[in-house]
């Protein structure tokens, strides 16, 4: 409990220390970081494949019939034909998922890193080749073909019932592994505008960013259609719209200061608190109750002579320890510093503050968005 109160200290002073030089109202960014063109995105694709060349530790084909229907589809495509009936004990295949990200503008020919990640009950990828694998976009067009020599980050061994193993071994990638056979076609190319889209809503840094663009490259380029798009008057030659967003996408702009939120956590405890956030005067009490209950083996033994049998029961005592709470003022804070000393003077675990914030917020008393994720 100590070591975790002077860790919030810590984390409290950190915080306080940036508050001081956080700017009150507004921040500096380029419009690349807080913008991008629609369109220009990456794609996932995936495909299943089949991982060849494993010393003993693949898919156990009795578990996973679709491996050996993998392999007799295969090994029918190269003219193999299996016999009707035959059981493949096959223990250096393994079935596999693949998965990479085709980039915008990715021409065919373009080589991409590709994760390959186990779908039976394989125990290693390790030493493994991955069979060329057509790799599928959302439309069901093929975009990629992926092979090559996995790198699993891993390494482990058994014996005698024992084991040790070194970070994960049943997923691995593949540098360079697939090559990109069609190009997907964006909007940066077509029509005379194209719209940047924020990464987050707000109306002023949609203001600010149109307002920044129209006095670097000229009054009515660009318009602020509502809080994240911002629409933009383009060149007519590919080179020319080329220069042109590498010019404005390095364009600084204030942005403005964002809404008071506190973001919750609620699986790990984490919370965090924007600049934004302050506090209206309140009172809180706060204490602790725990039950503890523990339990004795009790061991009833008959007489040498008597025909019973040694019985072992369990004891179990409950208490229950409530700690006195102290109602404490927590003044109103108008700085994140403030916020974050109100709170730590609490003594509360991270847990505890979930419950404490939300029960403010119900009073009224944080100006904040409380948010669980």
């Amino acid at each position: 409990m100590e070591r975790l109160i002077r860790t919030l200290i810590a984390l409290a002073a950190v915080l306080a220390s940036a508050a001081l030089w956080w700017p009150a109202t507004a921040s500096a960014a380029r419009i690349k970081e807080i913008a991008s063109v629609q369109g220009v995105r990456s794609n996932p694709l995936v495909g299943y494949g089949i991982v060849v060349g494993l010393d003993g530790t693949g898919d156990q084909t009795t578990s996973t019939p679709f491996t050996a229907q993998s392999i007799a589809a295969m090994l029918q495509q190269m003219g193999v034909t299996v016999p009707a009936g035959a059981s493949m004990q096959l223990k250096n295949v393994a079935a596999v998922m693949v998965t990479a990200q085709l980039p915008p503008f990715a021409q065919p020919g373009q080589t991409l890193d590709v994760n390959v990640s186990s779908l039976g009950n394989a125990k290693s990828l390790r030493g493994g080749t991955l069979i060329a694998t057509p790799l599928k976009g959302a439309d069901g067009q093929i975009y990629a073909l992926a092979q090559g020599n996995l790198i699993v980050g891993g390494a482990g061994a058994s014996a005698g019932g024992s084991k040790v193993q070194i970070n994960h071994l049943s997923a691995g990638r593949v540098p360079e592994g697939a090559t990109v056979e069609r190009a997907v076609p964006t909007p940066l190319n077509q029509g005379e505008h194209i719209q940047l889209d924020l990464a987050a809503s707000d109306y002023g840094t949609a203001r600010e960013v149109a307002r920044t663009i129209n006095a670097r490259m000229g009054e009515g380029v660009a318009q602020a259609l509502d809080g994240r798009a911002v629409r933009v008057r383009m060149p007519a030659s590919p080179d020319a719209r080329v220069a042109f967003l590498a010019d404005i996408e390095n364009l600084p702009i204030e942005r403005a200061a964002p809404a008071a939120r506190v973001v919750i956590n609620a699986r790990t405890g984490s919370i965090v608190v924007n600049r934004a956030v302050t506090l209206a005067p309140c009172a809180v009490a706060h204490g602790n109750l725990s039950v503890t209950i523990s339990s004795t083996p009790v061991v009833s033994q008959p007489n040498p002579l008597a025909a019973g049998e040694t019985v072992v029961r369990e004891k179990a005592d409950i208490t229950i320890n409530q700690q006195p709470g102290s109602l404490i003022q927590m003044p109103a804070g108008t700085q994140l510093v403030d916020v974050v000393k109100a709170l730590n003077s609490l003594g509360a675990t991270p847990q505890d503050l979930l419950a404490i914030l939300q029960a403010i917020k119900a009073a009224g008393a944080l100006n904040a968005e409380l948010e669980v994720i």
